[in-house]
């Protein structure tokens, strides 16, 4: 599995290689089921579970990025979401409204008993620990500023001001055209 490096600012400007739909493998359809093993599939609560296992008590909006990068890079490395859950492209950047109704009015979140850590397969895990790696170390307002800079966000707010709200969905082939446009 490709880890995260560090890339200069200026890389996400870089022409890429764009991928159409009709590339995509069949495993992005939304699915509350593996793909592989049609087992059922590990939800963004039990993602944000071992976020919080791994890391400790951190911002709402911290947890939010952080589960946000895990499905980014599940997409590229493992070609599959890892959970089935919408993301929207909310003002201060991606958010998964399920993870929100959970967290709604606190600041911090330090456990997550709607999900279960331990349902996570050593793949998923690989994926979560490298993100962790990498992202985990930063600040919740500079992920924040990270995924402003990110197509897909970008995209989905066309239309949208500045610290407007908004709903729109960030899309599974979008995330995936462009992390797996981004060097390493």
């Amino acid at each position: 599995m490709p880890s995260l490096q560090a890339v200069d600012e200026t890389t996400h400007g870089v022409k890429r290689t764009h991928l159409t739909r009709a590339e995509l493998p069949s495993t992005f359809a939304a699915s509350a089921f593996h793909p592989h093993t049609r087992l059922p599939m590990t939800t963004v609560h039990d993602v944000a579970a071992y976020v919080l296992h791994r890391q400790g008590r951190i911002t709402a909006m911290k947890l939010q990025k952080l589960v946000y990068y895990a499905q980014a890079w599940s997409l590229v490395w493992e070609e599959r979401p890892l959970y089935p859950e919408r993301i929207e492209a909310w003002a201060n950047g991606p958010v998964v409204p399920a993870l929100y109704e959970r967290h709604r009015g606190e600041f911090e979140v330090e456990r997550w008993p709607w999900g279960d850590a331990e349902v996570l397969t050593g793949a998923e895990r690989e994926v979560v620990d490298e993100v962790l790696d990498f992202y985990g170390p930063r600040t919740a307002q500079w992920l924040s500023d990270l995924t402003h800079r990110e197509r897909p966000w970008t995209l989905a707010r066309v239309g949208l001001g500045p610290g407007e709200r908004g709903a729109r969905e960030i899309g599974i082939a979008s995330m995936m055209e462009y992390y797996a446009g981004i060097p390493g």
